[in-house]
């Protein structure tokens, strides 16, 4: 009767870990995207290495952030380090043009990030313009850290976390 009543506690935690999710909800996220100048190859390049400087820039600045309400207050003071970085890789490319970064909230569809998919919505988000910011673009999430981490993000359950700390998992 003992191991029925583990049994059936465990899989009510289960099922109720399952109804009520563990991922974070659209308002819990904050999404970057970077507009670049135009839809041409070469902007539409230069566009990638503007990422991946951005990206190495935050990286470490947005990983021990705790909520989203924390990483928005480390970007808001770091939005003119990422305009300059943004530039500093167009000139590095031969690019004048500028760029401006911004927080703001904006449409964003759905997007799935291998087992994780935001649905279609308004998100808060970092905006970085290159140009004009009327060619194609490239986005992910800043916080959580999908994108800004080279480990796979999983998300963890409060029930579970309690239920481990008793039975010494």
């Amino acid at each position: 009767m003992k191991k029925f009543c583990i049994t059936f506690f465990l899989f009510v935690i289960i099922i109720l870990t399952a109804m009520f999710g563990t991922q974070p909800t659209q308002t819990e996220y904050l999404r970057v995207h970077i507009r670049a100048n135009s839809n041409g190859a070469a902007d539409q390049s230069v566009k990638y290495e503007v990422k991946d400087a951005v990206v190495a820039y935050l990286s470490p600045l947005v990983e021990g952030c705790e909520n989203k309400r924390e990483a928005i207050e480390v970007i808001r003071g770091l939005l003119s380090d990422i305009e300059d970085i943004a530039e500093d890789t167009l000139r590095t490319f031969g690019y004048s043009y500028g760029a401006r970064a911004s927080l703001r909230r904006e449409e964003f569809p759905t997007r799935v990030y291998e087992d994780v998919t935001l649905e279609a919505g308004v998100y808060d988000a970092l905006i970085l313009e290159l140009g004009s910011g009327e060619g194609d673009n490239w986005w992910c999430v800043v916080y959580p850290p999908l994108c800004f981490t080279a480990d796979k993000v999983v998300y963890r359950s409060f029930i579970w976390e309690i239920l481990r700390h008793y039975i010494g998992g």
